[in-house]
């Protein structure tokens, strides 16, 4: 039995609450880990409020980092002793990330980013697998212009840097304290948060742009950035009923890439070399995952927090 941060019932931070788990040996193609840091993401605010298909309590959490503690068989690029972070879903039956021991296929686990702390590196594998998952799905080619919501936010923070990777021009808002901070992260233009932000981003790209990353879930409200024809990602589900001048919209379900280890190990390589900025704005012990989820549902983090076991 292990602890875990368990959410009790569908509702506030108030149903968070320390439980205890059965956590089972690796099998085929499995390590399993001792966590260290576990970070908390708006999809576990999600799984607070509107449950899972399966009795409560559930462990939230899709990324985590600490040390392999046990090896399944067949697993053979990571070895106990290993410092590695790890994606994985919270609506599986053993439930997420947040929890002292996590059993996860070897595919979804690299090793940490050279110089990064345990919690630095529970910050990047979800979120990482988000913004190249989404990346993918627009397919832009090099040269082609990328709008960016939510331009100061830890997922904008990854897909920012990917783009210039893929030698993108990228265009993303953010509110003026913070429009340096985005162009650290590599945007060619800032433009401001708002009801401008349309009107803004069409003075860099008159026709409108190639792609739209809506990080901020402003959905149709920036269609008219997009040009005809052109393509928009979206996180967390939504589905326009239609959409206007023939733009695709496309939705990330990061679920679909967990086991991407390709992808982990170029998100931890850019970390590495500093492309990638890793961010945490807090750190909690799982009997104050309350206090965590309320930051979390203030908004304005710079980063994320972090349940530290």
């Amino acid at each position: 039995m292990v602890r875990a941060v368990g959410i009790t019932e569908r509702g506030g931070p108030e149903v968070l609450a320390v439980v205890d788990r059965d956590v089972r040996e690796p099998g085929e193609g499995e390590v399993r880990i001792a966590v260290r840091a576990a970070a908390v993401n708006p999809t576990d605010i999600g799984l607070r409020e509107v449950g899972a298909d399966l009795p409560p309590p559930w462990v939230p959490g899709m990324d985590a980092a600490g040390v392999v503690e046990a090896v399944g068989p067949g697993a053979r690029r990571l070895r106990v002793g290993d410092e590695v972070m790890a994606a994985v879903s919270p609506r599986r039956p053993e439930g997420g990330a947040q929890a002292e021991l996590l059993v996860v296929p070897e595919s979804s686990a690299v090793p940490i980013p050279v110089g990064a702390s345990l919690a630095e590196a529970a910050t990047l594998p979800m979120n990482g697998l988000t913004a190249k998952l989404g990346l993918s799905l627009l397919g832009l080619r090099p040269g082609e212009v990328l709008a960016v919501t939510g331009g100061a936010g830890l997922l904008a923070s990854y897909v920012i840097p990917l783009a210039k990777e893929a030698d993108l021009v990228v265009v993303a808002d953010a509110k003026a304290e913070d429009a340096e901070l985005v162009r650290g992260f590599g945007a060619d233009h800032v433009v401001p948060r708002g009801d401008g932000f349309v009107g803004a981003v069409r003075e860099h790209a008159p026709d409108g742009v190639a792609g739209l990353y809506d990080t901020a879930l402003l959905h149709e409200r920036v269609f008219g950035a997009i040009r005809d024809g052109g393509d928009m990602v979206v996180v967390r589900g939504w589905r326009p009923e239609q959409t206007e001048r023939g733009i695709t919209v496309h939705q990330v379900m990061v679920g679909e890439a967990l086991t991407r280890t390709d992808w982990l190990e170029e998100l931890r390589d850019l970390a590495a070399d500093g492309r990638l900025r890793l961010r945490v704005a807090g750190e909690y012990p799982p009997e104050e995952a309350a206090e965590a989820h309320r930051r979390m549902d203030a908004g304005g983090l710079r980063g994320r927090v972090v349940i530290r076991f």
